[in-house]
C-alpha cells in the first residue's frame, strides 16, 4: 500500500437539498456531525453547519461569480484534506450530481485513490415546484419529466440541449441554473414549434424563506423576468402542470414568508426560536451574539451543588442554569435523592421545563418571567426570614434577586453556574449574509444579546426593527439609543414568535 493511501483520509460528496433544512437526509446530518473538514458552496444552506463539530474545519468555496474558488482548486483542496486524514464533507446544494458538478469532482477523487461517498441530496428541480405548488407529475397533463441545465460548459461551441427533441418530447420540463439564458431558451422552444401559451413558472430560492415563485407563458415568461429583476438561484418549469399551483400553492402562503429575521441567541438556543420561525415561512439569519462558558470559579459552583440538599430552596434563573447545575450534580451523586428536600423555583417555562426533565417538581413558578415576581411570590408564602435559598445564575447578572431576598431576610448564597461571552465565531457568514441582504427583524432574548450584538459594530441594515423578549431586555435597548418595535407580553420564545407574527401582520 503507497504512503499516500495509509495517510488518506475520505471524502463524501453531500447534497445539502434544496435550503429547507428538513429537506436534508439523515445520512447527510450524520456526515456532517462527523467531519473534519468541510467545503460548502454559496447555495448549500450554511444552517447545516450548526451540525458540525467545534473543532471542524469550515471552508466556504463559494460558487457564485466574484467570490468562487475555481474547480480546480476545490478539487485539489478536497484531496489535501483527505490527504491530512481527515474525513472531509463536500457540501453541495441540492444532490450533487444532477448539474452540480460532483461527478467531475468525485473523479478527480477517485483518480488520487482517495475513498469517497456520494450522498444524495433532494434536488431543487423536484422540490422547487413542488413548494411553489407544482407537481411535477400528473395522470391528467403529462406521464414524463425531462431535466436540463440552462449552464452549459463556456468551452462548448455550440448547446448540446435538442431543442427540437424537447418540443417533440412535451410533458414536464424542468430548467436549473438558466435564468440568464431565458430569453435564448424560450426563443430557441418557440422556434422549434413549443406552443407560445405553454404555462411556465419561476421558483427563485426554493423552499427557503426567500422563495418567490413568477408565472407566465412561453411568449412573455422572460420579459416578465426582466421587468421583476428576477435573479438566479431559481428553476424554470414549463408545462401545463404549472397551471395547478392556482390550487395546490401551500408553502406561499405562511404569515412570515420573505421576512429576514436575525436570531442573536446562543448557537445551543437558538434552534428552538429559528425552527418556529421558519416553520411560518421566515428566512431565518442565525448570527449568535453570546456564547456559554463555565464559570471563572468552577469549584466554588460544584462545592455549592454538592451541599444542595442542605437548602430550603433552589431558585433557577435560566435553563443553562439547570443544565449546568444537574451535569455537575449527577458527576457528584447517582441518585436524583441525594438532592434531598429541598423545593424549586423557576423562572420561566423554559426553565421550569428542563427541571420537570431532571423528573424534579417544580414548587414556584411566577406568571411574570423576571426576578421580581420570584421574590413576591414567596412574600406571599408568608415570612422567609432564616430560609436558605441557593441562587443558581449566570455571572455578572442583575442582583435585583438576590438583594431583594437578602433584604426579606432569607440566607442567600450565589451559585455562578455560567458565563456568557462575545461569540466571535462566524462559520456560517451570518454577517455576510446580514450585510448583503439586510433584515426585516432583529430580535433579542437577553441584555447580553443586545450589548454584544452592538459591540460587533456591524452597520444596522436599513429598515431593521427590533424585537424583545421582555421588559429587562426591552430597557437595555432603549439605553442603548434604540428602539423596540415589539415586545413579546408572555416573555418566552413563544410569546416572542406570536409577537413577531402580530407585528408582521399588522403591516400587510
Amino acid at each position: 500500500m503507497s504512503k499516500d493511501a495509509i495517510k488518506a483520509g475520505k471524502v463524501h460528496l453531500v447534497g445539502a437539498g434544496p435550503g429547507d433544512l428538513g429537506l436534508v437526509t439523515l445520512r447527510a446530518k450524520e456526515c456532517i456531525e462527523n467531519a473534519d473538514a468541510i467545503v460548502y458552496d454559496h447555495l448549500a444552506n450554511p444552517d447545516v453547519l450548526a451540525w458540525a463539530r467545534d473543532d471542524a474545519e469550515i471552508i466556504y468555496a463559494g460558487k457564485q461569480p466574484g467570490e468562487s474558488r475555481t474547480q480546480q482548486q476545490i478539487n485539489a483542496l478536497l484531496v489535501e484534506k483527505a490527504r491530512e486524514g481527515k474525513q472531509v464533507v463536500r457540501l453541495k446544494g441540492g444532490d450533487p450530481f444532477v448539474f452540480g458538478r460532483g461527478a467531475e469532482e468525485a473523479q478527480v477523487i477517485a483518480s488520487a485513490g482517495i475513498p469517497f461517498e456520494i450522498v444524495p441530496g433532494i434536488t431543487s428541480a423536484i422540490a422547487g415546484p413542488a413548494y411553489a405548488g407544482i407537481p411535477m407529475t400528473h395522470r391528467a397533463h403529462n406521464s414524463h419529466v425531462t431535466l436540463f441545465t440552462g449552464h452549459e460548459d463556456p468551452t462548448k461551441t455550440e448547446s448540446v440541449v435538442d431543442y427540437a427533441a424537447l418540443a417533440k418530447l412535451g410533458g414536464t420540463q424542468v430548467m436549473l441554473m438558466g435564468v440568464e439564458r431565458l430569453g435564448d431558451v424560450t426563443s430557441e422552444m418557440l422556434k422549434n414549434g413549443v406552443r407560445s401559451d405553454l404555462p411556465v413558472a419561476l421558483v427563485r430560492w426554493a423552499t427557503t424563506g426567500q422563495q418567490q415563485t413568477l408565472t407566465g407563458t412561453l411568449s412573455d415568461i422572460a420579459q416578465k423576468a426582466a421587468a421583476n429583476s428576477f435573479e438566479a438561484p431559481a428553476v424554470v418549469v414549463f408545462g401545463d402542470v404549472v397551471s395547478l399551483r392556482d390550487t395546490l400553492n401551500w408553502y406561499e402562503k405562511r404569515p412570515l414568508l420573505g421576512k429576514r429575521i436575525v436570531v442573536t441567541r446562543t448557537r445551543k438556543q437558538a434552534s428552538a426560536l429559528s425552527n418556529k420561525l421558519r416553520a411560518l415561512g421566515a428566512h431565518v439569519i442565525e448570527l449568535p451574539t453570546i456564547r456559554i462558558e463555565p464559570p471563572s470559579n468552577l469549584r466554588e459552583f460544584a462545592e455549592l451543588v454538592q451541599d444542595a440538599h442542605i437548602y430550603d430552596w433552589i431558585v433557577f434563573t435560566s435553563a443553562n442554569g439547570v443544565e449546568a447545575f444537574f451535569d455537575i450534580f449527577f458527576k457528584l451523586y447517582d441518585d436524583a435523592r441525594e438532592i434531598g428536600g429541598v423545593r424549586i423555583a423557576a423562572i420561566g417555562p423554559a426553565t421550569a421545563q428542563r427541571v420537570k426533565d431532571f423528573h424534579l417538581h417544580v414548587d414556584l413558578q411566577p406568571e411574570e418571567f423576571v426576578a421580581e415576581a420570584v421574590v413576591r411570590e414567596f412574600k406571599k408564602q408568608g415570612s422567609i426570614e432564616n430560609v436558605r435559598v441557593l441562587l443558581v445564575r449566570a455571572e455578572k447578572a442583575r442582583d435585583v434577586l438576590p438583594k431583594e431576598l437578602s433584604a426579606a431576610g432569607a440566607i442567600v448564597d450565589e451559585a455562578f453556574a455560567y458565563r456568557t461571552v462575545p461569540e466571535t465565531r462566524d462559520t456560517r457568514g451570518a454577517q455576510r449574509q446580514l450585510a448583503q441582504g439586510g433584515a426585516d427583524l432583529i430580535t433579542f432574548t437577553s441584555s447580553s444579546t443586545v450589548e454584544n450584538f452592538l459591540a460587533l459594530g456591524l452597520p444596522w441594515p436599513k429598515g431593521m426593527r427590533i424585537a424583545s423578549i421582555g421588559p429587562i431586555t426591552s430597557r437595555t435597548v432603549r439605553d442603548q439609543g434604540l428602539n423596540v418595535d415589539i415586545e413579546a407580553r408572555r416573555h418566552d420564545v413563544d410569546g416572542l414568535v406570536q409577537a413577531i407574527t402580530e407585528l408582521f401582520a399588522q403591516k400587510n
